[in-house]
């Protein structure tokens, strides 16, 4: 059997997942962000195998990436949430480290545009003007860098489930087929 379109399309949809997938556990990790760290973790491993099971006709692999799918979702729309301090949630929580270390996003010191993060030892801009330095600007403040990686896996995932439920439906198809032949 050659490759449909949709087959194709779900291919290339779960490549660019686990591509986009890696590039996110990197940051992750570099910020010690242990609970995206494990779900980044498992999302790689149902892709893996949401890919197995459209390559090798598996219909239950792919049901298994459309639900993970739902999650992953999910997950990124909470991801959004916290880190825009809607619903009650907040960027300052210490959710996604667990509570196990100091809760810091990688973007947060090393976002695009930042300033020398050497801060003076008084902590005080000038001292004829005690003005306290608190944050130092970024041409884009590290919430928006993770909001936007979580709005791209909410694009890639939502194109993926609507390619993964095609794919199901042709295998169903061509099951059905075979049975009536």
């Amino acid at each position: 059997m050659g490759c449909c379109s949709g087959r194709c399309m779900l291919i290339f949809f779960c490549a660019l997942q686990l591509i986009t997938a890696v590039e996110r556990q990197v940051f992750d990790f570099l910020g010690y962000q242990w609970a995206p760290i494990l779900v980044n973790f498992l999302h790689v491993i149902v892709v893996i195998l949401g890919l197995f099971g459209t390559v090798q006709y598996k219909p239950r692999y792919v049901v298994l990436y459309i639900v993970w799918t739902v999650f992953w979702v999910t997950w990124n729309v909470f991801i959004c949430c916290l880190y825009l301090d809607l619903g009650g949630l907040s960027k300052d929580s210490n959710y996604l480290s667990l509570g196990l270390s100091s809760y810091r996003s990688w973007w947060k010191d090393n976002g695009p545009g930042c300033e020398n993060r050497n801060l003076p030892t008084t902590r005080w801009q000038h001292l004829e003007n005690p003005s306290l330095v608190s944050e130092l600007g970024c041409v884009l403040e590290y919430q928006y860098i993770e909001v936007m990686h979580s709005a791209l896996q909410l694009f890639i995932s939502a194109l993926g489930f609507v390619f993964a439920c095609y794919v199901v439906n042709i295998f169903n198809e061509e099951e059905d087929t075979y049975l009536y032949k």
